[in-house]
Order: structure tokens, then sequence, then C-alpha cells
């Protein structure tokens, strides 16, 4: 995907600094041999890692791809080490456009979201690309099944892709400044034929999404905050926050594949996934309640509010905390300025 709408000239190199300085101060590390810790993305190809989804297969392990045109590639990445474990090559699914979501359903294949439209609306239809999922991990060629996808409201851009759980039906969150929609594909994909979603719901500002593994409740994360809402027969419920990590370029977000925590990612080279405990979840193999709270906040996950929230009672997302502190380094930055001149 592309950077977060730019900020006004003048808070560039305050913002920018920040957002280095973040970086710098709390990157995610390898995990000390257990899974479903904080980590890093080792592999130097893995550089706009935009989705996540845990493996139902191998414990520990997490899908995830590049964005826009990088190719037909899905990497599995070892929580224990963040080395790659697999790298899958899709064949049969022509040139993949702008890669945003993946998700895994319950038949145990995987699903990869070529959904996104930086220019908002200009293309005509979208794809899904489906295979099922390794039962060895090594780096294979697969033949997917691709599915074209439209909306029934008009093109949009999206980079959310989630497979519900039990039913398997396929859902995408659409992104939008002014708040996006939550659109349900037909009961049953169908390769050959268009695949038309329908808008069943309102979402905020949304980059990534992932369903609970038992399926009644679904996470909507954006670049400053994130939401769990009650999931049932199809539609959304009552939300409450979630304390998301601050993140240099917040993109992806996935439940373990036990349901215990969430775990966060972002873009760039080196990035970092972070695990954010839901209340009343078990904890990482070989303890350690403090490895998976997020930097900056409380480290519960759980849903109420927290420090990473920055939303409303109503969802609509506001910029919440990571845009209070830029905006405050901008007021500083100016207040610096006015000195100089008045000298």
């Amino acid at each position: 995907m592309r950077p977060y709408p730019s900020r006004p000239a003048r808070l560039a190199v305050p913002a920018a600094a920040l957002l280095l300085l973040l970086g710098a101060a709390c990157p995610a590390v390898a995990a000390d041999g257990d899974p479903d810790r904080d980590f890093t993305i080792e592999d130097s190809r893995i550089t706009e890692s935009s989705g996540l989804a845990a493996s139902r297969l191998h414990p520990g392990v997490y899908w995830t791809h590049n964005d826009s045109d990088d190719g037909p590639y899905v990497f599995a990445v070892d929580s224990r080490t963040g080395k790659t474990v697999a790298t899958i090559t899709m064949r049969g699914v022509g040139e993949p456009r702008d890669v945003e979501g993946i998700s895994i359903g319950p038949d145990g294949d995987i699903y990869v979201g070529d959904i996104g439209d930086n220019l908002d609306g200009s293309w005509s239809h979208v794809w899904i690309y489906r295979f099922p999922e390794p039962k060895v991990l090594r780096d294979a060629t697969v033949t997917a099944t691709q599915y074209d996808v439209k909306y029934a409201d008009g093109a949009r851009n999206a980079e959310a892709l989630m497979v519900h759980p039990t039913t398997g039906r396929v859902y995408i969150a659409s992104k939008n400044e002014d708040g996006g929609g939550l659109y349900e594909g037909p009961a049953k994909l169908t390769a050959g034929a268009t695949n038309t979603f329908r808008r069943v719901g309102e979402v905020p500002w949304v980059t990534d999404g992932a369903f609970s593994p038992d399926g009644r409740s679904l996470v909507l994360r954006s670049y400053f905050s994130a939401r769990v809402y009650d999931f049932e027969d199809g539609r959304l419920g009552e939300s409450r926050s979630v304390a998301a990590p601050f993140q240099r370029q917040a993109e992806s977000v996935t439940y373990t594949a036990d349901g215990s925590a969430l775990m966060f990612g972002s873009e760039g080279a080196g990035s970092g996934v972070v695990r954010v405990e839901i209340e009343g979840g078990a904890k990482p193999s070989g303890g350690g309640e403090e490895k998976g709270k997020p930097s900056g906040s409380s480290g519960s996950g759980t849903p109420s509010s927290g420090a990473g929230d920055g939303q409303d009672g109503d969802g609509k997302g506001s910029v919440g905390l990571g845009a209070v502190i830029i905006v405050g380094v901008g007021a500083l930055w100016f207040a610096l300025r006015r000195k100089r001149g008045q000298r």
C-alpha cells in the first residue's frame, strides 16, 4: 500500500524524525525459541509485509506477503526465529497488481487478496487467489484458483481480507479517510465468473483485519488504533478498543492460532510483529507475560479502552496517540523557529 496521507509540508521533518526515533527505540526482536512472541521478519525480500495469517498446520508460523506488484509470492515466517521457512510461488493467477490481505479458511486453504486500488476506485474488478496450505514447509510452486471480484456499489480501495473460520465466507473491508465499508462475498466463490461483494456494515479507516478462531469476533486495525467487533450472523455488533502498538506503518493483524492474542505487523525492511494479549487468553509457551506487551501501552489486549486506542465510541477513527505526539513535535518545531526569528 502507499503511505498514510501526507501531513502539510511544514510538519514533515519533525514527524519523520519522530517516526524514525520510535522505530529505533522499540523494535520487535526475534523470539527466544518460543512461538507466537514478538519477532522481527528477517527476510530481506519482505520489505512491505501487508498482511498476516497464522498457520493452521504449522504452530508458530505466519504467512505474509509484500504489497503492490511484487509478484505471486507468499512467505511462511517462523515466529521463533523471524526467518522464512517457505516461499510459495502462485501460478495460474496472472500478474498480481496490489496484494493487500491474506487469510486462511475453514477448509485449510490460504486466500490472498489482490484488492488494493491506490487510485481509489479506478479498477473495475480486483482478485482473490486461493490454494491449500502446504503440509510441508519448503519452497514450492502451487497452482492457485483466481476469483474475479467487484463491489455492488462501485470500485474502491481495500486492504483487509477476512475469511470466516466456520462459514468460509469471504469479507473485505474497504479503506477510506471518512470511513469504509464491510463487504460480504457470496456464500461460495466461483471461478470463471464475477463474484459480487455487497456492503453489510460501516467501518473506520482499515489497513487489515482478522476473525478470531471461533468466528465470534472481528478485529480491524488502522494506522494508530484497533477495534474488536462482535460478529454474529454475518453482521457487526458492539465494538471495543484494543491496545494496538504504535508502529511505523501499521499494516497487518491476525489472531494467534489458539486465539489467545493478537499479532500486529508493520511494513518496512526488518519489520516487527508485536503480540498483544487478549483478556483471559493463554500466555505464550515459556511464560514471560511482559514479552508480549506492545511498546508504550499497558500490554492488555482486552476489548476495553487501551493505550493504543485512537477512536471514539462510534468507531470513527481519530488519529489517536500517535497523531497527538506528531502534532506536539510539530508545535515544538514551530516554537523553536519562532523563537529563532525573534532573536
